[in-house]
């Protein structure tokens, strides 16, 4: 028996809309994931995709996880390749060699954290100033993230704060550095900004 007036349901193609995806290669293998995934979720327009490598990875191995992934996947129009690394203790030849890189395509970028990523986390609780190096960066945060260890991020009490990191990290890159910062600073703002309003 057929009941009358009820529709088939059909799918409708072509209304979902592609993910921009940002492949984010780090120097860190956990803190920089773990925070890069709160933006991962089923309501986005774009997936983070965060590549996984040594424990620790210098930049010319940040790097090289990277070329290695676009050499086996290409990038869709609207991709961008990210490449996040502390300026910490590394030689600068290390860092000149990555933002090369990043100037050869308009869908690559370098985020540099000077001293560490964690400087980052840290702006989005107070302006960070005082901070001259990686031990100090790490207590002050502390004073906010008390259980922070490099597998916990507390994504909570950061996600709420984003903006205002974004906003300190752009008073402090004044004017806008055209590589990494020299003094304590980070350009990571730049790639959550675009994260931030592409999902919008």
């Amino acid at each position: 028996m057929k009941h009358k007036g009820r529709r088939k349901f059909k799918r409708p193609l072509g209304l979902r809309r592609y993910r921009k995806i940002f492949v984010v290669a780090t120097e860190g293998a956990k803190t920089e994931p773990l925070y890069f995934n709160m933006f991962n979720n089923d309501n986005t327009v774009i997936h983070v995709k965060c590549l996984k490598g040594a424990k620790q990875n210098s930049p010319g191995q940040v790097l090289k996880l990277m070329k290695d992934y676009l050499q086996a996947n290409r990038l869709k129009d609207g991709d961008e390749a990210w490449l996040i690394v502390d300026q910490d203790q590394w030689p600068e030849d290390q860092l000149i060699q990555l933002h090369e890189w990043s100037q050869t395509n308009s869908c690559y970028g370098l985020a540099v954290s000077n001293p560490k990523f964690e400087y980052w986390l840290l702006l989005h609780f107070e302006d960070g100033t005082g901070i001259t190096n990686s031990r100090q960066c790490t207590d002050r945060l502390k004073r906010y993230l008390p259980h922070f260890e490099k597998s916990h991020v507390e994504e909570d009490k950061l996600r709420t704060r984003i903006h205002d990191a974004i906003r300190r990290a752009k008073l402090k890159d004044r004017p806008p550095c055209t590589d990494w910062p020299r003094n304590t600073g980070t350009t990571v703002y730049r790639l959550v900004e675009k994260l931030i309003q592409t999902n919008n």
